[in-house]
């Protein structure tokens, strides 16, 4: 059984699945946002601006939360390879969440498009307007996007993982429930 001294506390459970809706909504839309030249386009960008600076704030939040609270170790058994890989893989989700919207302002500011969330909030442009700057951050968003949506997808497998196969209670220290609680 995990105790609540092995899982995640509250606020770091609440963040990580409020930014996975967000995240998944995000790779939604941004699909949506190239697939189509319908009337549509327009509020899925502003959607999609909106809801990537949310998530560039909840994810400089969430890096705060887990500095000042850490997080469970991961069990013992766990081979160190595995260790390595949920280690790097949270560092590359983390790098992602934050560069990700960075390169959508960036692209942006490098259009001299303004950047106008939902609600009119205006976000000041972070670069001079550069063709050359908008066609290579405008690459690097969209291939990002590809990588981001793997990661997104193998730590999905990896979390199913430990829940169903290994059953080591990884899944349960981010769980919103304690599942290891009602098995025993």
């Amino acid at each position: 059984m995990i105790s609540p001294s092995q899982r995640f506390n509250a606020a770091q459970r609440f963040l990580h699945w409020l930014m996975a809706i967000c995240l998944i909504s995000m790779l939604f839309i941004g699909v949506g946002m190239v697939s189509t030249v319908m009337p549509k386009y327009v509020p899925l960008v502003a959607t999609h601006k909106t809801l990537g600076m949310a998530i560039l704030v909840l994810a400089l939040l969430r890096i705060g939360v887990r500095i000042f609270c850490g997080a469970p170790a991961l069990p013992a058994s766990l081979p160190t390879p595995m260790k390595l890989a949920a280690q790097l893989s949270h560092y590359l989700l983390y790098a992602l969440m934050i560069a990700m919207p960075l390169l959508g302002w960036a692209m942006l500011s490098t259009a001299a498009y303004p950047i106008v969330l939902l609600g009119n909030v205006r976000l000041p442009a972070i670069l001079p307007q550069s063709d050359t700057l908008h066609t290579l951050f405008w690459n690097a968003h969209f291939y990002l996007a590809f990588a981001f949506f793997a990661l997104i997808l193998i730590h999905i497998a990896a979390a199913l993982f430990h829940l169903l196969v290994r059953r080591d209670g990884v899944f349960e220290t981010m769980g919103p429930l304690n599942l290891t609680a009602s098995r025993d």
